[in-house]
């Protein structure tokens, strides 16, 4: 993988694949680089440049206190000056909330690709101190706790599924990720309603949604596209669970970039 330094000195790690356009893949809560891999090889298969990304706390990149979001949108502001300058921004649930908000805060974005984005515009269900709490619970060396009460309370998980995760063996990967899972909390609380600098952003803006998803994603996705003068909504079927279909995807994105 290739790095790059953030504004605050913080390593950011990426990989690319392909070339062409630019398209950056931010992904969400739990999700690191090799998750975007899928998506990435699909959009190189369309002539376009993948470049999946580890957010901070998160595989190849680095970390540094005090977290804010906006320390966030920097790190993709840095990626997108290291692969040419100027990309198309494709991210997914926090993902998407990251992307959109780093293309308001001066990441150069070309387009904006924004899949099934947790925002609740005022009238969210997750507890305004959550990010306090895991926080709270990582420094006293409860890494499980997080990952768990973040299932819970976040992303809506019922608790049958929670512990069949717990026992499953991809929980201590996600126990490796809970720094990051604080920081996805932080971020979507603070995002939750989208600000003007956001929403009045002049980039073409697809706001994707898979034909199954959590309800309440569904109604944020149309909530946003609504919203957003420049954007437009597109339901992509593929995609179902909450899980982007790379090819579908790809293919959405390439349209609209000129590539297919």
């Amino acid at each position: 993988m290739d790095t790059t330094i953030s504004a605050d000195g913080t390593r950011i790690a990426y990989e690319t694949f392909g070339s062409g356009q630019p398209v950056v893949i931010l992904g969400g809560a739990f999700s690191s680089a090799s998750d975007g891999v899928p998506l990435a090889e699909a959009l190189a298969a369309l002539g376009l440049h993948g470049v999946t990304v580890d957010r901070r706390a998160r595989g190849g990149s680095g970390d540094a206190a005090p977290y804010a979001p906006e320390r966030e949108a920097e790190d993709v502001a840095a990626v997108v000056d290291a692969v040419g300058g100027r990309a198309a921004l494709l991210g997914h649930s926090s993902g998407a909330v990251l992307a959109l908000l780093a293309a308001s805060r001066g990441a150069q974005a070309t387009h904006l690709f924004l899949s099934e984005p947790p925002l609740g515009f005022g009238q969210s269900h997750v507890a305004t101190d959550l990010p306090a709490r895991l926080q709270r619970l990582l420094d006293e060396g409860r890494p499980e706790e997080v990952v768990t009460i973040f299932q819970r309370e976040a992303v809506g998980l019922p608790d049958a599924m929670i512990e069949q995760i717990r026992e499953s063996p991809m929980f201590p990967h996600l126990v490796s990720l809970a720094q990051s899972v604080v920081y996805d909390a932080t971020l979507t609380r603070a995002c939750d309603s989208p600000d003007e600098r956001m929403l009045g952003l002049d980039v073409p803006t697809a706001v994707l949604c898979g034909a199954e998803t959590f309800p309440l994603l569904e109604v944020s996705s149309r909530a946003l596209a609504e919203a957003m003068p420049a954007a437009e909504l597109v339901i992509v079927p593929e995609s179902r669970g909450h899980r982007p279909d790379p090819a579908a995807t790809a293919r959405v994105v390439a349209e609209r970039l000129g590539g297919v």
